[in-house]
């Protein structure tokens, strides 16, 4: 992952290689640094000028040192949202349309990019990805699913290989993992729900491996008016699951 650096400014060089490793998704938040002695190696550098680097990326904020436990990327995922927009952002309906129609152009745009831009080791990821989502469906695990659903949407966006896209998606698929929009468990639950979206991942998958960025931009834009429509249907059943249960409610009490 990190290469040997030069003799002049050499924890500089060092906080930069680690920069740009956590700016391009390769480093992500939570990620344990190889030890000490194997980082000075990979370095080339004596272990008395990685500290002085370390110590400056954890200044910065970016790393955290963690008590007998080594060295981790910070989370800094939550960064581009304060909580109190947050707060909002799950007290509001219209946050989450509006969250849906923000994803399906910005990822088409990602996925379009992704297509013309991605290497043989972002097909491999993308694969990886893709087989493991398929082995949950066969399995029937939707929370196994939900998770590589995020996955697969992560690695799209990695392999637009553009650094402002990659973060500002991951700081989105964070909220979403968190709920803050709506419980993606749920479109997993809908009727018909997993096998349509598995569909819809294959062909965000296939379109990307064939480097055809018209095919894959169409794919994300048919999968994201899916999801938004199985939103509606799921948030309109809530509602008449607990409009129903107060008839009942009140129905018993005037027994």
């Amino acid at each position: 992952m990190f290469h040997p650096v030069g003799q002049e400014r050499v924890s500089s060089e060092i906080v930069h290689q680690i920069e740009r490793l956590i700016l391009e998704g390769v480093l992500r938040p939570g990620d344990k640094l190889p030890a000490e002695r194997d980082l000075a190696g990979e370095f080339g550098v004596s272990r008395p000028t990685l500290r002085e680097a370390l110590a400056l990326l954890e200044t910065s904020g970016l790393l955290t040192a963690r008590q007998g436990g080594g060295t981790y990327v910070a989370d800094v995922m939550h960064s581009i949202f304060g909580e109190p927009i947050i707060r909002l952002f799950g007290k509001h309906e219209k946050a989450t349309g509006d969250y849906l129609e923000f994803r399906e152009d910005i990822e088409a745009k990602a996925a379009r990019w992704a297509a013309q831009r991605a290497t043989e080791a972002d097909r491999e990821i993308l694969t990886s990805i893709m087989q493991r989502m398929e082995a949950a469906h066969e399995m029937e695990n939707p929370d196994q699913e939900a998770q590589l659903d995020v996955e697969l949407h992560i690695a799209v966006s990695d392999a637009s290989h553009n650094i402002v896209m990659i973060q500002s998606l991951r700081s989105i698929y964070n909220l979403l993992e968190h709920g803050v929009f709506y419980n993606r468990y749920l479109l997993y639950g809908h009727k018909g729900g997993r096998d349509a979206l598995l569909v819809q991942h294959r062909e965000i998958y296939d379109a990307v491996m064939a480097g055809d960025p018209d095919r894959a931009e169409e794919a994300v834009r048919t999968h994201m008016k899916s999801v938004g429509m199985a939103w509606r249907e799921s948030d309109a059943e809530t509602l008449r699951i607990r409009t129903a249960q107060k008839r009942l409610n009140q129905h018993n009490s005037r027994k």
